[in-house]
């Protein structure tokens, strides 16, 4: 940040909180070059609500947080079985990276999974596109899916239980 002013930087940092609000994005990483020596390095994030959860048929949590667990907790009802945060299910699939989920490997084409569905260890369960990236979840061990808390096209971060697998 050297031979630039404080003020640019953080009027630079304003307008991309500003951008992320605007595309309901939760995380931006921005690499800002000033010159050979100097750069500023900025990642702004922010924590989903749990009102968007409880929209969904299926809950669908955000990163396991204790304060953003406990209203989905509470909402859950009785389609919640016997945990009411899946994350906490030791079953719960996870999701390793932040990106969005898709149930098939292309539009149009039979789900991976579907509940009740016995699956083998190492068999793909979904894909998470992160970067232009799609990256195979895989299932870490043999079970049946008991339930998938995820919709096809919706954005997944970190932690985030995907399926549970029995």
């Amino acid at each position: 940040m050297t031979g630039n002013s404080h003020g640019d930087d953080v009027e630079f940092i304003r307008a991309l909180a500003e951008l992320l609000r605007e595309n309901d994005l939760t995380e931006l990483q921005v690499k800002r070059e000033y010159g050979e020596d100097s750069a500023l390095n900025v990642r702004v994030s922010r924590v989903l609500q749990a009102a968007p959860v409880q929209s969904f048929a299926q809950p669908v949590a955000a990163a396991p947080a204790v304060a953003a667990s406990a209203p989905a907790a509470a909402s859950a009802g009785p389609d919640a079985g016997a945990s009411a945060d899946p994350a906490s299910h030791p079953g719960a699939v996870t999701s390793p990276m932040v990106g969005t989920v898709y149930l098939q490997p292309e539009p149009g084409a039979d789900s991976f999974i579907s509940v009740g569905q016995t699956v083998s260890e190492g068999q793909t369960l979904l894909i998470v596109e992160a970067m232009k990236t799609m990256n195979q979840i895989p299932a870490p061990r043999s079970g049946t899916i008991s339930r998938i808390l995820v919709e096809d096209g919706s954005p997944v971060e970190f932690g985030a239980p995907l399926v549970i697998l029995e």
